[in-house]
C-alpha cells in the first residue's frame, strides 16, 4: 500500500490542517459527536475523560448519587441506597411493567447465604428479599407473560422463574435440587431445566418466548470461550393476559436447544477459531434437559467468545417483526489488551426465529478501546434509539473508573458499526462497576446498580434528563 506522504502532489502541510484545526480526521470525527451531543445524544456535553476519583464511604453515604460523574444536563437521583440492599445487585427487571413501574426486581451477585433476589419499591426505597439461596444471581428479566426470570452465573446455573414477586418474601431455594421452601409464596418460584444449565448473563427473551443466552466463560488452552445458545418452546406464548400459573409458561412446556456455530462455506463446515463472525448455524443440543450447555458447547464446538455478557434486544427491529440483539463479549483489560467488543446478532423474522428457519448472522457494532473497554452490561434506550454500555474494568489497575457510554445506531452508512460513542457517566469509586441498568417505556429514566461499591451496601440510582428525540431513522 502507498503511504499519503509518498503520493505525487500531496505536501505534508496538506494533510494535517484540513479539519477546523484537527490534525486528523478521526479527531474531527469526535468533536462532531461532542458538538452535536445534544441532538445525537440528549446530553448537553459528553466527558471528556473518565474520572480517577475514589471516594470514602463517609461521602457516599452521605450523598449517593457523589458515586457517579455526569453528562451535563444528565441528572441523578438515589433510589434506594438501604443497608440491607444487598452490595452486588446486578441486573435489574421493571415491575409491572416499563410504562408506569411500581417496583424494580433485582438480582444480587453473591453466594447461597446472602439475598439472590430483592424488591425496590420505587415509592420510598424500600427494600425486601424475595429468594436466598442461588448463587451468584446475574440476569433479570420480566416476561411477556408476567412473570420473572433470573439466572445464576455459574458453570451449573439454573434458570428460575417466579410468579408474583411481589407476594413472595424471604423464600429459601435449594440449587442441587431445584426446589423453593419457607418464607411466603414458596409455591410462586421454580426452576427451568429445560433451557439447559450454564453460567447465564445475557439473555434475550421474545414474545413467543424463544430465548437467546449466552454462557460467561473464556477460553482456556485453546478451548473456545462461551457460546451463544436458543430456546425454543414446545408451546410458545401466543399473547394474552398475564399467566395466573407457572404451569403455563412457554418454558413449563420443555422444548429445544440450539447452539450457534458460524461458518457456512463447504457445507457449513468452514467453523472453528477466525470465524466469529458472519453467516452460522443453529446446532441442536440433543437432552439439553438439565445439562451443563458449557460441555456441550465444546463437543459441538460452537462458537466462542471471551466472556459473553449481558444482551439487550433492538426493539425497533422488534417492532417490525425481526430479531436482532447486541451482546457485549467483555474481554480482559489488563492482562490481555484485549478490550472486548459488541456482537450484533440477527436470526431473520419473530415467525423465522420460532420456526428456527432463518440463517443466523452475527456482525460486530463496537469494538472496544482504551476508553471504552470491558463492557460488561448493555441497554437499549427507546425513542432515542442509542445504545448504552456499562464498563466493568479492571478499576485500579487500569488507574481509571469505570464509565458509561451511549453509541448511536448504525446509520446509512456502508458498515455495520455504529455511528459513534461518547462518554456520559463516570464512577468516582475505582472498586465499582455500572451494572443492570435499564430503561423505562420512553426511555427517559434510566434505573442503573453501583455494584460492590465504597459503602458495603447497594446502590441504586435513576438517571434522568435526557432531551427528548425521535429515532433518525421512522422507516
Amino acid at each position: 500500500m502507498v503511504g499519503l506522504s509518498l503520493l505525487p502532489g500531496v505536501a505534508a502541510a496538506d494533510r494535517d490542517d484540513d479539519f477546523r484545526g484537527f490534525k486528523d480526521f478521526g479527531s474531527f470525527r469526535d468533536h462532531l459527536l461532542k458538538e452535536q451531543s445534544r441532538k445525537l445524544f440528549g446530553v448537553d456535553e459528553p466527558l471528556a475523560a473518565s474520572s480517577k476519583e475514589s471516594i470514602t464511604a463517609t461521602v457516599a453515604n452521605a450523598d449517593p448519587t457523589r458515586l457517579v460523574t455526569l453528562a451535563r444536563g444528565l441528572l441523578a437521583r438515589s433510589v434506594t441506597a438501604a443497608p440491607n440492599l444487598a452490595p452486588n445487585i446486578d441486573m435489574i427487571a421493571l415491575w409491572p411493567d416499563d410504562r408506569n413501574p411500581t417496583h424494580l426486581i433485582a438480582c444480587n451477585e453473591q453466594g447461597v447465604n446472602n439475598p439472590g433476589v430483592q424488591r425496590i419499591r420505587l415509592a420510598d426505597g424500600l427494600v425486601e428479599t424475595i429468594l436466598t439461596g442461588t448463587s451468584s444471581c446475574d440476569p433479570a428479566h420480566r416476561t411477556p407473560w408476567g412473570t420473572i426470570i433470573v439466572g445464576e452465573e455459574v458453570t451449573d446455573g439454573n434458570l428460575i422463574e417466579i410468579i408474583n414477586p411481589l407476594q413472595t418474601t424471604n423464600v429459601l431455594f435449594n440449587r442441587v435440587t431445584g426446589t423453593a421452601s419457607g418464607g411466603t409464596g414458596a409455591a410462586n418460584v421454580v426452576t427451568r431445566p429445560a433451557v439447559g444449565r450454564l453460567a447465564f448473563e445475557g439473555i434475550a427473551l421474545y414474545p413467543s418466548g424463544v430465548m437467546y443466552y449466552g454462557d460467561e466463560n473464556r477460553p482456556l488452552n485453546g478451548t473456545a470461550g462461551g457460546a451463544y445458545f436458543k430456546f425454543i418452546p414446545t408451546k410458545p406464548w401466543t399473547g394474552g393476559s398475564p399467566i395466573l400459573s407457572l404451569a403455563d409458561s412457554p418454558f413449563a412446556s420443555g422444548g429445544k436447544v440450539f447452539g450457534l456455530r458460524l461458518g457456512k462455506r463447504a457445507g457449513n463446515t468452514d467453523y472453528g477459531q477466525g470465524s466469529n463472525t458472519g453467516f452460522g448455524t443453529w446446532i441442536e443440543v440433543v437432552n439439553a434437559n438439565n445439562a451443563l450447555l458449557r460441555t456441550a458447547a465444546a463437543t459441538l464446538r460452537l462458537t466462542g467468545y471471551y466472556r459473553p455478557e449481558d444482551i439487550a434486544i433492538d426493539l425497533k427491529a422488534l417492532v417490525k417483526g425481526n430479531v436482532r440483539f447486541c451482546g457485549v463479549n467483555t474481554g480482559n483489560e489488563s492482562d490481555n489488551r484485549n478490550w472486548g467488543e459488541v456482537i450484533c446478532f440477527t436470526d431473520g423474522t419473530l415467525d423465522q426465529a420460532l420456526a428456527n428457519t432463518a440463517i443466523p448472522e452475527a456482525q460486530l457494532f463496537v469494538a472496544g478501546t482504551p476508553e471504552q473497554a470491558m463492557m460488561d452490561n448493555v441497554a437499549y434506550q427507546p425513542g432515542r434509539g442509542n445504545w448504552i454500555f456499562m464498563e466493568d474494568g479492571d478499576g485500579p489497575d487500569a488507574g481509571r473508573n469505570n464509565d458509561l457510554w451511549s453509541c448511536l445506531e448504525d446509520g446509512r452508512d456502508d458498515d455495520r458499526l455504529s455511528d459513534g460513542c461518547v462518554r456520559i457517566g463516570t464512577l468516582n469509586d475505582l472498586n465499582a462497576e455500572w451494572t443492570g441498568g435499564v430503561f423505562n417505556e420512553s426511555g427517559d429514566r434510566f434505573f442503573v446498580s453501583i455494584q460492590h461499591n465504597v459503602t458495603g451496601h447497594g446502590v441504586i440510582l435513576e438517571i434522568t434528563g435526557w432531551q427528548r428525540h425521535h429515532d433518525r431513522d421512522d422507516d
